[in-house]
């Protein structure tokens, strides 16, 4: 990986404390498949290619389909997604352009609906996790390369 500066090294025991939030969100009641095309979606819509490239790799080593990785930035036009997994995108997008779009109560009680409260906690922190690691990404110069 390229960067502008080794923020591993420079901030050992910050990032140390990042990758520990991000092992205690693999343990939440999101199933694994749904974490990770939310970080794909999140990546896409913040123009992270570094990202991108890695959470896509996770996805099809998981054996998400190269259907529902292609489509996803056009999530609402297809139906190869359930409505569960559309509303936690709507949710992605919404909380990812929050200055933009918000987070309605219209939304909030659409999520409810199909996600408890501990559901939709997790989602928001899975959301935020993935946008502070675009930021970090994109701010430090990390590439993707082939």
């Amino acid at each position: 990986m390229e960067n502008r500066i080794d923020y591993y090294e420079i901030a050992g025991e910050e990032m140390a404390l990042i990758m520990d939030l991000e092992k205690q969100l693999k343990k939440t009641s999101i199933n694994r498949k749904l974490r990770e095309l939310i970080k794909i979606r999140v990546s896409q819509i913040n123009g992270c290619a570094f990202c991108i490239g890695m959470h896509t790799a996770d996805a099809r080593k998981m054996k998400v389909s190269e259907e529902e990785i292609y489509l996803l930035n056009a999530w609402h036009e297809t139906n190869i997604y359930s409505d569960k997994e559309k509303l936690a995108f709507e949710l992605t997008e919404a909380v990812t352009n929050i200055t933009v779009n918000s987070v309605s109560e219209e939304l909030f009680n659409e999520v409810r609906k199909l996600y408890t409260e501990e559901e939709y906690t997790d989602l928001i922190l899975i959301i935020n996790q993935i946008n502070m690691r675009n930021r970090l990404s994109i701010s430090m110069g990390n590439k993707h390369i082939i």
